[in-house]
């Protein structure tokens, strides 16, 4: 019965309302009016009218968006484009951080001895040696004549005036009248103070020259004597300046040791042992020569400072096997062979080292060993 109400309503009122009855209907009894119209019997009743021919509602608002779905599967990759223009370069970058040094490397050959260089210049003149010791006092000559008498001085400076005299005493008084003969003299007064110095007089005559005396002793024997001194003194200038010279190319080795009247200067660096021999011989010096157990020990001392292993020493058998000598020729006063020592062992060892234990050992002298000189 509702449902047939509802219609006869919509049906009486004008076309253009029936869009917001029904809209209205709808929203209050859209589930109710449903179930009457599906399950109500059939009744005969005006004819409905078509609801197409009705006016759309207003739109409703835009709802929320729902969730992303689940994403899709990873397409192919597209065709690889064209290579674009080269780009400019970029600013340099600073600097990175210096590497740790490298190792050293292995020592390289020592090179051949060069040429001899030019003589150097003259030194500074060298210091005047100390005073040679006097000769022997020389006899008295004769003594000689009596010279001619010499001229006569000037006149010294005058004395000092004297002390005072005392007053003499009054002469007697004459008697009234007549004047009397005068009385004595008195006594002289003192003495004024000196005057100004008067000028000086004229020069005497020379006096009459004396005799000539005997000739005397030549003079000879006393300038050769000078001549031996200074002959003597330019030998000691020479020496001295040898000796300042020398000590300069001694002060070229870095590291040395002194024992006595000798001096042990290490060069720093291995040569052979001809080679050695040139170094300490354009410095003014030689090969080590130890002859005693001091001398060996600064040597071994040296050895184990430079950290070299061994150094050639001066002493040799190059001309009669087995039998060292020192470069003159002399045969050692001191030795201190390591055991077994010398052996020659390949039948060419003619020269010796001394290892840092102090110790000796016979070596070929091709070989490279520290270069120690003695001064």
């Amino acid at each position: 019965m509702l449902l047939l109400l509802s219609a006869l309503v919509l049906l009486t009122q004008p076309p253009r309302s029936w869009g917001a009855e029904m809209t209205n209907l709808t929203q209050k009894r859209l589930a109710g009016a449903c179930t009457l119209v599906m399950c109500g019997p059939v009744e005969n009743g005006l004819p409905g009218r078509d609801g197409r021919d009705g006016r759309d509602g207003p739109r409703g608002e835009k709802g929320n968006p729902g969730p992303p779905g689940a994403r899709g599967p990873r397409g192919m990759p597209g065709p690889v484009g064209p290579v674009g223009p080269k780009g400019d370069n970029g600013s340099a970058g600073e600097p990175g951080p210096k590497g740790d040094s490298g190792p050293r490397g292995l020592q390289g050959p020592a090179g051949a001895p060069g040429p001899a260089g030019r003589e150097g210049p003259s030194g500074m003149k060298g210091d005047v040696g100390p005073q040679g010791e006097p000769g022997p006092k020389g006899e008295p000559g004769p003594k000689g004549e009596v010279g001619a008498p010499g001229m006569q001085g000037s006149a010294g400076p005058r004395g000092p005036p004297g002390l005072k005299g005392e007053q003499g005493a009054p002469g007697e008084r004459g008697a009234p009248g007549n004047a009397g003969p005068p009385g004595p003299v008195g006594p002289p007064g003192p003495s004024g103070p000196p005057g100004a110095r008067g000028l000086q007089g004229l020069k005497g005559d020379r006096g009459a020259p004396g005799e000539r005396g005997p000739k005397g002793e030549s003079g000879l024997p006393d300038i050769a004597a000078l001549r031996q001194q200074v002959e003597a003194l330019q030998g000691q200038v020479g020496r001295l300046q040898g000796a300042f010279l020398q000590s300069k190319k001694v002060e070229l080795f870095p590291n040395g040791r002194r024992v006595g009247q000798k001096v042990f200067k290490a060069a720093g660096f291995e040569k052979s042992f001809q080679e050695a021999q040139q170094v300490c011989a354009q410095a003014g010096g030689q090969l080590p020569s130890p002859r005693s157990a001091a001398e060996n020990e600064a040597l071994q001392e040296l050895v184990e400072f430079e950290n070299q292993g061994a150094a050639f020493l001066s002493m040799t058998d190059s001309e009669t096997e087995g039998k060292f000598v020192y470069p003159g020729g002399e045969p050692l006063g001191y030795s201190n062979w390591a055991p077994g020592e010398p052996n020659n062992n390949g039948g060419n060892e003619d020269c010796v080292e001394i290892f840092t234990n102090g110790k000796w050992n016979d070596k070929s002298c091709g070989e490279k060993r520290l270069v120690i000189c003695e001064f």
